[in-house]
Order: structure tokens, then sequence, then C-alpha cells
């Protein structure tokens, strides 16, 4: 039986996310999971348990665990927009551990690739992955963007006025930027980094939960150079359709193939991340608006885009266009599963995954005899 086997979590202990998922397995019956810090797997080999089924959850949060990610001498300040680019690369030699780990281990099976997890964390692969399996996605360049002035060269090429720049590695809008461009010379940039000056005019940027303006192409292309470094993806700024006065997208985690918990995050801004400020819209009113059809049509889109990885679940950011005659898929998020409250049929996302496992909507090897003892 499934449950007798060990689940095995890679998480932040005391982070939030791994509170609600013990708490999901514990109230549907399921043991309690080992915890393997992401502070063990960063710092050097692990092991698991024979049989086990390994969870892998976000990294992000701790101070001494992004130090050792990153491979810094000192210790990250985690309001910065910078360093993504270190993290990733810390993070895709962690995961290769615990695949090395998972691989060691008699019958023991990780619950997502971990190849896949490190294509979503990268927004550019990730975008690619998509466009090639037939998914819409707002249209990107056709060769690297490296700098303001590429931006700006790329954008003329194409002929945006618009786009949006995103930090290849980021996650929760950090770094973000929406930016319009006008005759004359005029840009207007809407980000979440917050543009300072070290004691030599070198630029620094921070997280914002108030998202900032700036106008002067000057801080603008600070804002980018200073981004760039870390990779840069960029995208054709689409215009989102409207609800209720406010533009939307729509989170939609997808579960073993299946899209059950969504939520409208709607916004006066171009950025909907919740934590920004945002607030999340009238999901019934939404659907009774749009009709069956386009509702189902969105879904399935985000289903296709959860398909185009192998893992248990994913948080798909999904646009419609006004009038709900077209879609497109911003990202999706390896650990986009944060949604509380959300529920379908009385379980919240966590459940969701731990149902699906009960009932061989996820299909897992069978352990050796023994092995999960």
């Amino acid at each position: 039986m499934i449950r007798e086997r060990p689940l095995v979590v890679v998480g932040v202990p005391g982070n939030r996310r791994l509170d609600l998922f013990r708490a999901a397995a514990a109230a549907s019956g399921w043991p309690e999971p080992t915890v393997l810090p992401w502070y063990d797997l960063a710092s050097g080999p692990v092991e698991v348990p024979a049989g086990a089924l390994v969870r892998v959850d976000s990294p992000g949060g701790d101070v001494a665990t992004e130090r050792l990610l990153r491979g810094w001498d000192h210790d990250p300040d985690l309001y910065r927009a910078e360093g993504t680019g270190d993290h990733h690369a810390g993070f895709r030699a962690a995961l290769a551990r615990l695949a090395d780990a998972v691989a060691a281990a008699p019958g023991a099976h990780l619950l997502q690739n971990v190849d896949d997890l490190v294509v979503m964390c990268d927004k550019r692969r990730c975008h690619a992955r998509l466009e090639a399996a037939g998914v819409p996605v707002p249209p990107a360049p056709d060769t690297p963007v490296r700098d303001y002035r590429e931006l700006r060269a790329a954008m003329e090429r194409h002929r945006w006025p618009r786009v949006f720049v995103k930090p290849a590695h980021g996650s929760s809008a950090s770094g973000v930027i929406a930016l319009a461009t006008a005759p004359g010379g005029r840009v207007r940039a809407i980000t979440s980094a917050h543009l300072t000056r070290d004691g030599d005019g070198r630029p620094a940027l921070f997280n914002s939960l108030k998202p900032c303006t700036y106008t002067r192409e000057e801080d603008v292309a600070a804002v980018v150079d200073a981004l760039a470094p870390d990779g840069l993806h960029v995208e054709r700024w689409v215009p989102k359709a409207g609800f209720a006065g406010k533009t939307i997208d729509l989170r939609v985690v997808v579960t073993a193939g299946k899209a059950h918990h969504v939520v409208v995050r709607s916004s006066a801004t171009p950025m909907t991340n919740l934590h920004l400020g945002n607030a999340r819209g009238d999901l019934e009113a939404l659907k009774a608006q749009v009709g069956p059809a386009a509702w189902d049509a969105a879904m399935a889109v985000a289903e296709a885009a959860a398909g185009c990885f192998d893992t248990l679940h994913a948080g798909v950011d999904l646009m419609a266009t006004p009038g709900w005659r077209s879609f497109a898929v911003c990202e999706v998020n390896a650990f986009g599963d944060l949604i509380p409250g959300v529920l379908h049929e009385g379980r919240d996302t966590y459940a969701e995954q731990l149902h699906a496992l009960d009932t061989g909507r996820r299909p897992v090897p069978p352990a050796p005899v023994g092995s999960a003892s």
C-alpha cells in the first residue's frame, strides 16, 4: 500500500508550505512526512530511505541555505533582487545530488523530475519548451537580450513598444519590469525592484511590496543592467482581460494532470502577484461571466502547460486576452501550490497531491518487497 512507504519532503523547516503539507498528510491519514532540510541538501550528499516517495518543496526564505546555494562567503540579503543566477546554479547542483541519493535507495521514487524542476525555474527554457509543444505563450525575442541596449534593439526590431522583462531565475515577481516606450524617447517602467545606489554610485536593487515607477531612461537602464548578469527573459506585453474594473490573470494549480485549484489575481497595475497588495477576484462570478466554454478552454491550456513537465503538481500563471478569445501561459511555477483556502471537494492543494497518489492518478513504481521498512 502506497501509504506504507516513507514520505520524504525536501523543504525548509518552519516554512508555511511545509507546515501545510504536513497538516494535509495528517488530515488525510498519511504518516508524518520526514523532512530533508534544504540546508542539508545544499551542504552536500544526502541519503533517503529505501522505498521513499520524495517530494521537493521550495528552498526559499532561509538565509543559511541561500548562502550555500549561491556559493557565497557571506550571507545574502534576501530582499535584494540580484543573485538569482548563482542561486539557480546551486539549485541545479543540489537537485543532482538528490537524484543520486534517490537512485541509490532501493525503490525510492521522486514525485517531480528534478531536471524538469530546473527547467521550470528557468523562464527562458520553460518558455521554449512550452512554445515547442504548441502551448500558447507571449512572443519572445529571437535573440538573447543581455543588457538595456540589446533590449531596446530587440523592441525596435520586433516593433514592440511594450514588454515584460523578467530575471530568468526569479520568483514572486522579484525584479520584474513592465516597460512601455513612446515616441520622443519616453519610457515608463513599473517594477518590483527599488533602485538605490551605493557610495560609489553603483546600482543596487531591493524587492519592494509597492511597485516602483521610473520614467528616466537612465534609471530604467540601470535596473535592467543590474539584473542582466543573472540572465533576462523578455516577452511582448500582451493585453490581459479585465474583470470588475481590474486587470486579471489566473494562478491555476494542476495536480496529476487536472486543474482543480484556481485563484483570480486582480490588480490595478501590470503585476498581479498577490503579495504585492493585489486582491483575489471572485472566481465564481468570473466563471459565470465568461461562460463554461471559455473557462474549459482556459483550463485545457493550463493542463497542457503542466503536461510539458513530469511533476506531481505545477502552478500555471495563465492570462486571457480581452474577450477571452485567446490565452497565453506567462509562467509555470515548480512551487506554485501555495494558495491557502482554495478547496476542491474539500481538499486543499496539498491534500489533492496526496489524493492523486492514493487514487493512482499519479502512478508511482511499486517498491521492492521489504524496501519501505
